[in-house]
């Protein structure tokens, strides 16, 4: 966050929700944490290797 662009800007609008906003800053908070990265990465890689549980799996292990 400590970058400065120098030059000509041109301010322009958008409006979003408070939802997506929150939801915006959580996932930049997300992608900025090594050890949530490090976290989703094994997930993923475990996934990969077919050691992942489905959805209904974990479901009908919580009862819901």
């Amino acid at each position: 966050m400590g970058r400065f662009v120098h030059g000509a800007h041109k301010t322009e609008w958008i409006t979003i929700s408070v939802d997506e906003y929150e939801s915006m800053k959580a996932t930049i908070e997300t992608l900025s944490s090594p050890e949530a990265m490090s976290k989703i990465i094994r997930g993923e890689r475990e996934l990969a290797a077919g050691e992942g549980r489905s959805v209904d799996e974990v479901r009908a292990e919580l009862g819901i």
